[in-house]
């Protein structure tokens, strides 16, 4: 298990420690400290009152939250976001509407899931080939036929 050192900032005061909303849920709700609207088409920034301490050799994944995609296209723009170990600052989610309707986000409206994962370090080395596949460079669409 992970331990998240984190400071909820001042305008985060009264908003719960995100959280997983079942024993079995990957995701930890993350709620929104502030009010706002967001038109068709518009995407934005949200801050959360949260700033965490992410263990080196592990990310934090900000994803959507599937029942807002569903109902009213909110979303995120760079989805999966990643919050690399390195960063102190608060976490902020960039949503976006993609509905046809303005979607009105109010303070602790759970808006993203945050989602825990290993990183592993690469080591590059340049070959003149790669080992072959079935696949080998068949991409878009290629495995589908």
């Amino acid at each position: 298990m992970l331990e998240l050192p984190f400071i909820r900032l001042p305008h985060g005061e009264g908003l719960p420690v995100p959280d997983l909303a079942t024993p079995g849920s990957a995701g930890y709700d993350l709620a929104s400290a502030e009010d706002g609207e967001l038109a068709p088409l518009e995407r934005r920034a949200f801050r959360t009152g949260f700033a965490i301490a992410i263990p080196a050799g592990h990310e934090c994944q900000i994803r959507p939250r599937s029942g807002l995609a569903l109902r009213h296209g909110i979303t995120l723009p760079n989805s999966p976001a990643t919050i690399d170990s390195d960063y102190r600052g608060e976490l902020l989610v960039a949503l976006v509407n993609l509905g046809a309707e303005p979607f009105r986000v109010t303070r602790g409206m759970r808006i993203a899931q945050l989602v825990f994962a290993r990183v592993e370090v690469a080591s590059w080395r340049e070959v003149d080939t790669l080992p072959g596949t079935s696949r080998g460079d068949g991409g878009f669409g290629s495995t589908g036929r």
